[in-house]
């Protein structure tokens, strides 16, 4: 499947700002299922610095500084990207026992791995998340059938409902609401993995929506998705969406990974001046 994606972002601000800077993940990650053929992204006001590089897990990521005074910042991301099914879908029921799973990470038989273990900014757990995570990870269970348990669990208990958190509700409120957003459902299902002593990631990109049938699509109208990848020993990191309850397969575009949303949020920095500011965001996701 190929797809064009578009992301603006609109910074409006009450007072002028004399310089900003910020860092961008709008690029599209490379992977065996997935090619970015072109990105490219726009700034008005036009950057002093603009240089592109890679964070620490590896996602693209670019850096601006803007120097002349501005009300009014607007950051558009656009790229082609190619997404491909796997050849094989991994057999949930044929993945080693998630204790197996966790006493090699314990042995630091992947340090790559080990290190989405413990908690990070955005994901901490406590007991009763560890209890919730037990329901699914019964004794002996295959991780990736644990994992598939847990993902349709938090998508059945959890009512999606926008406007109730923000990036900043603690995965104890979210559990305790029993509503979010596939940031929060990312967030929990991650904690309840970290919880037992297993490896998981936050993953952050786009999901292709339709609209209902005999609508148009709205311009604008996608929103950037979060999921969950797990660690799984020989068979490496899998992906679910507890938002959707599904694996993850060529409608899921993927941007960036690390451990929680503060380490692949599309656009971070800061502002010297602007007071008061709103920020709007258009996404649009179309197949090409």
């Amino acid at each position: 499947m190929l797809y064009e994606i578009s992301h603006k972002t609109t910074f409006s601000y009450e007072e002028v700002v004399s310089v900003s800077h910020h860092v961008l993940h709008l690029a599209p990650r490379e992977h065996p299922q997935q090619t970015c053929h072109e990105t490219q992204t726009v700034v008005d006001p036009k950057p002093a610095v603009d240089s592109v590089g890679e964070d620490y897990f590896g996602n693209p990521i670019q850096h601006l500084t803007v120097q002349k005074p501005h009300k009014q910042l607007i950051v558009e991301a656009n790229s082609r990207v190619e997404v491909r099914p796997v050849a094989e879908q991994p057999e949930l029921e044929q993945s080693p026992p998630w204790e197996t799973v966790r006493e090699q990470l314990a042995a630091l038989e992947s340090l790559e791995a080990y290190e989405h273990v413990f908690d990070s900014p955005y994901v901490a757990g406590d007991d009763a998340i560890h209890e919730y995570a037990l329901q699914s990870f019964e004794p002996g269970r295959p991780i990736l059938a644990a994992a598939m348990d847990l993902t349709g669990r938090i998508f059945r208990e959890f009512q999606y409902r926008g406007g109730v958190s923000d990036v900043s509700t603690p995965v104890a409120d979210v559990f305790a609401m029993r509503q979010g957003v596939c940031q929060d459902f990312a967030h929990l299902m991650i904690a309840c993995l970290r919880s037992l002593g297993l490896a998981a990631r936050y993953v952050s990109g786009y999901l292709l929506t339709r609209p209902p049938e005999g609508k148009e699509k709205l311009v604008g109208s996608d929103a950037s998705h979060a999921w969950v990848s797990v660690f799984a020993g020989p068979m490496g990191w899998i992906d679910f969406d507890p938002t959707n309850n599904v694996i993850p397969g060529v409608e899921h575009i993927t941007f960036a990974w690390g451990r929680d949303y503060g380490d692949v949020s599309p656009i971070n920095g800061f502002i010297v001046g602007g007071g008061a500011h709103q920020v709007s965001v258009a996404v649009d996701v179309s197949p090409q």
